[in-house]
Formats: C-alpha cells, structure tokens, sequence
C-alpha cells in the first residue's frame, strides 16, 4: 500500500504520514488560525485535496469489516495509524515480537540437508518481520549471520570466504551467489562418489553370481554323485536279497524220499531199512 500511494504521487503518501494540509492564516492578535476554504488559493486547494485522495484510495482498499473500523476517521493519518494498532499492535506488541523475532535471528542455523536457497528464505523471512516492525538489520550483520549459521561440512568455504572477502563490505547476494556454486560443487562430488559406489556394488554382485553359479554348479555335481552313488547301493542291495531268495529257494533235499533238511547219506529211513536188510541177511 505505501508503494501504491507513492505511485500515484508522493505528497499523497506523505499526507498519510504528516496528517493533511492545514492552510493557516493570522488573526488580530497574531496568533495562527484555520484559514476559511472560500480563501484559499489554488495552490491551497490541491494541497488540501490530497487528503481526500489518501482517504479515497485506502477505503477503496478494505473490505466492509475494515471500513467500519476506520469509516469515523477525519484524515487519511488517522486511518492509518488506526489500522496500524489494529494489526501492527501498539508499542509493548511490537516490542514482544521484536524480542521473539530477534531470539529466532539468533538461533537461526542451516539445517542438516537444507538446500542454500531454502536456508536464505527462511533467513530473509526472518530478517523481514524484524523490519517491518521496526528492528533494522545491516548488511554486514546478515553476512556474518549467515557465516556463522552454516553447517560443519561447510567449514572449508567458510574459511575461505573469511580470508578472502572483508565481511563488513561483502554484500550479502555475492555470498549467497558463492554458496549456491560451492553446494553445487558438492553435489557434483557426491554424484560422482555414488557412482562409484554403484559400479563397484555391481562388480561385487557380478562375482557374486559367478560365485553363486559356481556353488550351483558343485552342488549340482554333489548330487549327481550322490543319486548315482544312491542307485549303486540300491541295485547292489537288490542283488543281494535277489541272491538270499535264490539261495533260499534252492533248499538241500534227500534224494531217496524227497523231503528238505539232509541229504540221502544222512537220511535216517534209509539207513533204518539198511539195518533191516543186514539183520534179515
């Protein structure tokens, strides 16, 4: 707003600060009076309408709400320092956001991962409430702020920027422009570093699968080996109980009466009817 009313002329913006045009003139004693407007000259005239131009253009600007705050006010001043209390706050406010906003200057450090451009909004948003209310910030003091705020990977650039550039002249986009080009560079580096990383993890898988296909391989071997040795022992065991139930069908049996256990020699029969051919003999 105050760069709108500049805009449109300056002498209306500095009837908002000072109040409006007073034309004085003296009466029989000397003393200051308000001279009536039928007397004015021309000169008098514009002066006293930038007033009415003020107060015309910030009605224009506030809705129905802000109006009725400030539609009693007799001067385009008035209805701006109305509206400064009302959202600005009065002294003891303004002096409580002073003293919150200059402690988060104080604490103000760049985070951990925290890209250069991301870091110097939140600093900017920080340093512009502190002026808006009133707190002025120098150059040389956002320099050395931001300085100090950096991160301990950034201690190199810090240092370099320490020793080349006299801080208390170094203007706080020439340092930002220096930062932005070092993080840059970082990244460059951390690019090329993982890179690296991915062609070696995929060396190491590489000779992890040959490795991997080897193992296969032997223990494909291992199990051949082991089913062929499994099958060997199979028909061996086969072979053996084929030849035990062939050993056992082939039962000795005795050639004079046919019955399993001995052999002719030793059968008892025989011999008994040898005894009686002997005896009748």
């Amino acid at each position: 707003m105050r760069i709108y009313l500049q805009a449109l002329h300056y002498e209306i913006w500095e009837v908002v600060c000072d109040g409006p045009f007073m034309s004085l003139t003296k009466n029989e004693v000397e003393e200051d009076i308000s001279k009536p407007s039928r007397q004015w000259n021309e000169l008098e005239k514009r002066k006293a309408t930038l007033n009415s131009k003020a107060m015309n253009v910030l009605f224009c600007a506030l809705d129905k709400k802000e109006f009725h705050r400030v539609s009693s006010c007799e001067s385009a001043n008035e209805i701006w320092h109305k509206l400064e209390v009302v959202y600005e706050g009065t002294n003891q406010v303004k002096e409580s956001k002073i003293s919150r906003y200059t402690r988060q200057y104080e604490l103000f450090q760049m985070e951990q991962n925290e890209s250069v451009y991301s870091m110097y909004t939140r600093f900017t948003d920080i340093v512009n409430t502190l002026e808006a209310i009133g707190k002025t910030v120098s150059n040389s003091e956002k320099v050395k702020k931001i300085i100090r705020s950096l991160p301990k990977e950034w201690r190199p650039k810090r240092t370099a920027i320490e020793e080349a550039k006299d801080l208390n002249i170094l203007p706080i986009d020439d340092l930002i422009g220096s930062l932005i080009s070092y993080e840059e560079d970082l990244a460059a580096e951390r690019g090329n570093e993982e890179k690296k990383k991915s062609i070696a993890l995929k060396v190491l898988k590489h000779k992890s699968d040959e490795e991997s296909e080897l193992d296969e391989e032997e223990m494909d071997m291992q199990a051949r080996k082991f089913r062929n040795f499994f099958k060997k022992s199979s028909e061996r065991r086969k072979f053996r109980d084929l030849k035990n139930r062939k050993e056992k069908k082939e039962v000795i049996k005795c050639y004079e009466h046919k019955k399993p256990g001995h052999i002719r020699s030793e059968c008892s029969l025989l011999n008994k009817l040898k005894k009686k051919t002997i005896v009748a003999t």
